[in-house]
């Protein structure tokens, strides 16, 4: 089957929503792009200096098809709560020492956010908030994996965290105020 895609509303930054049928009727899709907009409106200063338009897309999906992208693409055979598959590398990273250039007036298509509805059930209902604060939760740990953040070590997790809980007071009353712990040390986010 195919997913349902909700496209934007007018006036918003081009960020589309994909939700597996299963789970279509259970995603309000403007609760995540806003989630996505803000942290975009946030930290994405260098993204909108280097193109116009950013791009993404999130996806909601289930288990069995967020275990097997974790498999292909980071070997590890269990489902997820969030992956994301930036589209280039991260802004500062650089391709065998060169970097890669776009030209400023084209669209940038930053990447792809894919979230396991289950797991953001889980942690919900785990944490106390609602499932559609814990997926925006996830859209904005998404987005700021595609802009280059990381939470692999504790300085880069504390960083990350921080902005998180900036974007998360602008979007969410439910998350407020926001614990990081809510994504568990070693995760399997990405």
């Amino acid at each position: 089957m195919s997913p349902i895609t909700h496209p934007d509303p007018p006036n918003l930054t081009p960020i589309t929503i994909e939700a597996d049928p299963a789970y279509a009727a259970l995603v309000a899709p403007d609760p995540l792009r806003r989630a996505a907009a803000e942290t975009l409106a946030t930290v994405g200063g260098k993204v909108r200096a280097r193109h116009a338009v950013p791009l993404l897309t999130v996806v909601i999906t289930g288990d069995d098809q967020i275990r097997e992208l974790n498999r292909r693409f980071l070997g590890e055979d269990a489902p997820t709560d969030v992956l994301s598959f930036p589209s280039e590398p991260a802004p500062d990273a650089t391709a065998g020492g060169v970097d890669f250039v776009t030209a400023p007036e084209a669209e940038a298509y930053l990447g792809d956010v894919v979230i396991s509805y289950p797991r953001a059930r889980e942690q919900a209902e785990a944490a106390g908030h609602s499932v559609e604060a814990e997926l925006q939760l996830l859209v904005v740990h998404g987005v700021l994996h595609l802009l280059g953040y990381d939470d692999t070590e504790p300085a880069q997790r504390e960083r990350m965290w921080a902005m998180q809980t900036e974007v998360l007071k602008r979007v969410s009353s439910d998350l407020s105020p926001f614990s990081p712990p809510l994504l568990e040390e070693g995760g399997g986010e990405q």
